[in-house]
């Protein structure tokens, strides 16, 4: 007997079901997606700015991959690499029951994307995400591009993103984050 896959159409139809779902999906077009895995150094370049991050805001703002953000278009939700969330977010969080911003909550501070390397991935980081984070007004969104070298920074004005692009040593400039400590070459190195 071939069962069919659920037709899922919403955040929280997604949720009910990512609750017992192996792996991260994004929901699109009413089917799940399967994310691949993370790379190892782009997972080691997270957790080098999650560390920074413990030391400008609480230990549970801050969240590595594995946090589901309700987003507009599709798909309807991303994964960040890392997100900075509100004070109140971990605790509707808790009443949600999952690791997951819904749109009925304020968007996060701040999310982060390493970009692989492909085309692919490129278009979908600095295209994609970029207009799926502004509708949903994410405040700051951050671009670690190891490929080509620079960390781009967008701050939400009222016209949309204003993009600040930095490289090697140039410390990062952040509006949310002013006193963020690394400079472009530490965010993409990987010793």
């Amino acid at each position: 007997m071939v069962q069919a896959q659920p037709q899922l159409k919403t955040f929280d139809d997604f949720l009910t079901h990512a609750e017992t779902a192996d792996g991260y999906y994004e929901l699109t077009y009413g089917e799940l997606v399967e994310m691949p895995p993370e790379s190892y150094d782009n997972l080691r370049r997270a957790l080098r700015l999650y560390d920074a991050f413990k030391t400008l805001v609480d230990i549970e703002q801050v969240c590595p991959q594995g946090l589901a953000i309700a987003i507009p278009g599709q798909p309807r939700n991303r994964y960040p690499d890392l997100t900075v969330l509100r004070p109140e977010h971990p605790e509707q969080m808790r009443e949600l029951g999952q690791a997951a911003i819904t749109l009925e909550m304020a968007p996060p501070l701040l999310v982060v994307e390493v970009v692989s390397p492909g085309a692919e991935n490129h278009r979908c980081d600095y295209y994609e995400k970029r207009n799926q984070y502004e509708w949903r007004g994410i405040g700051e969104y951050w671009i670690l591009d190891p490929v080509v070298g620079q960390v781009t920074v967008l701050s939400l004005t009222p016209q949309g993103y204003n993009e600040v692009v930095f490289t090697g040593e140039m410390v990062v400039e952040s509006p949310t984050f002013p006193a963020w400590p690394l400079m472009a070459k530490a965010m993409l190195a990987l010793g």
